[in-house]
């Protein structure tokens, strides 16, 4: 196998180390985070950092670049409080990159793509249309990494819409029979699909299938 230490990184030029660090921790999971402006601007961007952190409560964190420049959905998060995250799939994978293209504030990324708005109930926090699952979520905290700037955010999960469908018995959800999407590194997009679920691992108990499986 081939080795890179942390000097050859140093040495390496900047797009090669970018591609090798960023898929060189596996899969990520993909999704479309959307926020609106106080002046009623709605922002759509890609994100790859968003992980579970608890289910009681439910909370979910992501990684906001540094915001020594201006980041829409960051500005639009905290003068709200509110965010969507929804899930891409494969259909929608040009237009969901995209979203990562560098546009002026006053610009909605919804405008310069195929992606479309969906708003529900009374809320005012726009969604992506056609998304099988999609989340509502308010925020609830930062930390700074002072290592590189970054921001974690943290979010509570107020409200869960998904299509029926991929619910089993217990709750879960089979993301890959909606064609939910992973990303490989900065813009390699993958369908994962299921191998198998198993029970609880228990100590000295033999490794069993799940019994909630279709």
């Amino acid at each position: 196998m081939k080795e890179v230490t942390t000097a050859d990184l140093l040495q390496m030029e900047k797009v090669e180390r970018l591609n090798l660090v960023n898929s060189c921790t596996g899969y990520k999971s993909a999704n479309l985070i959307a926020t609106q402006s106080l002046d009623g601007i709605n922002n759509v961007a890609i994100f790859s950092s968003i992980t579970h952190l608890g289910s009681d409560p439910a909370i979910l964190g992501f990684i906001m670049r540094p915001t020594i420049v201006v980041r829409d959905t960051y500005k639009n998060i905290k003068e709200t409080g509110y965010f969507t995250v929804n899930h891409v799939t494969a259909s929608i994978i040009a237009d969901a990159h995209h979203t990562s293209a560098n546009y002026n504030p006053e610009e909605s990324e919804f405008d310069k793509t195929n992606l479309e708005l969906e708003f529900k109930d009374s809320l005012i926090t726009p969604f992506v249309k056609n998304c099988p699952v999609q989340l509502y979520c308010k925020y609830v905290n930062e930390y700074h990494i002072k290592e590189n700037g970054t921001v974690h955010i943290i979010a509570s999960i107020e409200k869960i819409f998904y299509n029926e469908n991929l619910a089993q018995a217990d709750g879960w959800l089979q993301l890959d029979q909606a064609n939910v999407v992973s990303i490989n590194g900065l813009d390699g997009y993958c369908v994962p699909k299921l191998v198998e679920r198993f029970e609880y691992a228990r100590k000295g108990i033999p490794t069993t299938l799940s019994k909630s499986r279709k």
